[in-house]
């Protein structure tokens, strides 16, 4: 038998091996030791490929949350970027025309803040429509009787916290105490009943319940004025107060028509009361249509938040609960179109 050698069979010697043509598309080594090298060689940079392309995805998941990070910090601190925010330059924000660092745009044109100022504000007539304090400032000797002077008057004295205070005042240097001015003075409500009686025998007020909104405010205050109303009654707490937006809004009606500003709304009425006044309440679920109303006496009529309506406790201190009668499938009205709609009618008693 013969004896074969590997050689006989090896690819280099074999000339089979040596007459096939070879493509580019799928050329193989003679060497088997070459094609281990070349293989371990395609899958080295097979696998750097992947790696270059997760590296890539990585990197491009890393900025796009650090984008949506920025926008949330932005977010949180309205429009304001901490210092603790990371650097804006590597996303192309610096010198950006259309990019704002606050967005913030309280105006701050009628505050006063600082010992000094505020003290000096205090002490004249000037009309105040809040003020905010720190409990150390506010038990002082300077300024306590001060505050509670203007706090029996009507005006809003809240204490808050050092770091509350620096927030509303955008970061001023407060010293403790700020002020908002308002837009008119205000009186107190036997003033308001004594001035309108002598010049009215019936005269019709205005309170408020929950107004909050200064839009509402000064339209509902236009309204009054132009019916003939003889006087506004708002509470201190949870109401809009006279800034410069009501003012603006009310156009030019806040200075023909006296503002009561009341500690507490349903004391007011029983004092309105013991003066001889009807207490009129605007509800939706009122029984007397307001077209058929017709008694003459001296009037508060009541106008309640829009989404809430008058509180159940006001609603018990009214001697009567009117209601606008509606024809079409819109349920309710604007606080202030449905105050205009009511001083038309009762105008005419």
């Amino acid at each position: 038998m013969k004896n074969f050698s590997k050689d006989n069979y090896s690819r280099k010697k074999n000339p089979r091996f040596n007459g096939r043509p070879q493509s580019k598309n799928n050329h193989r080594s003679n060497n088997f030791q070459e094609d281990r090298f070349q293989s371990s060689k395609n899958n080295n940079y097979e696998k750097n490929n992947f790696k270059k392309r997760d590296d890539y995805k990585s990197d491009k998941y890393t900025y796009i949350r650090s984008k949506e990070k920025f926008r949330d910090n932005i977010d949180q601190t309205q429009g304001k970027i901490s210092s603790n925010s990371f650097n804006t330059d590597n996303f192309g924000y610096k010198g950006s025309k259309n990019f704002k660092t606050s967005t913030n745009d309280r105006n701050f044109e009628d505050w006063l803040w600082g010992k000094h100022s505020v003290f000096e504000a205090l002490k004249t007539e000037r009309p105040i429509n809040r003020i905010w304090c720190t409990s150390e400032i506010f038990s002082s000797e300077k300024f306590f009787l001060l505050l509670k002077d203007h706090k029996s008057k009507g005006v809003l004295v809240e204490e808050v916290s050092w770091s509350r205070l620096s927030q509303l005042t955008n970061g001023a240097v407060h010293q403790g105490i700020a002020l908002q001015i308002a837009s008119s003075k205000t009186l107190s409500l036997d003033k308001l009943i004594n001035i309108s009686k002598s010049k009215s025998k019936n005269p019709i007020f205005v309170a408020l319940d929950g107004i909050t909104d200064p839009h509402n405010l000064g339209a509902i205050i236009r309204s009054a004025e132009a019916f003939g109303c003889k006087g506004i009654i708002i509470p201190q707490r949870r109401s809009a107060g006279l800034t410069g937006t009501v003012s603006k809004v009310a156009a030019g009606a806040l200075e023909h028509i006296p503002v009561s500003r009341v500690i507490n709304l349903n004391r007011a009425l029983d004092e309105l009361k013991k003066n001889g006044f009807l207490i009129i309440g605007l509800s939706g679920n009122g029984q007397i249509p307001i077209s058929e109303f017709d008694q003459k006496s001296p009037l508060v009529v009541v106008v309640g938040a829009e989404n809430k309506g008058i509180s159940l406790i006001t609603q018990k201190k009214c001697d009567y609960l009117l209601k606008i009668p509606l024809k079409g499938k819109t349920p309710s009205l604007n606080a202030s179109v449905a105050a205009a709609i009511s001083f038309c009618y009762l105008s005419k008693n």
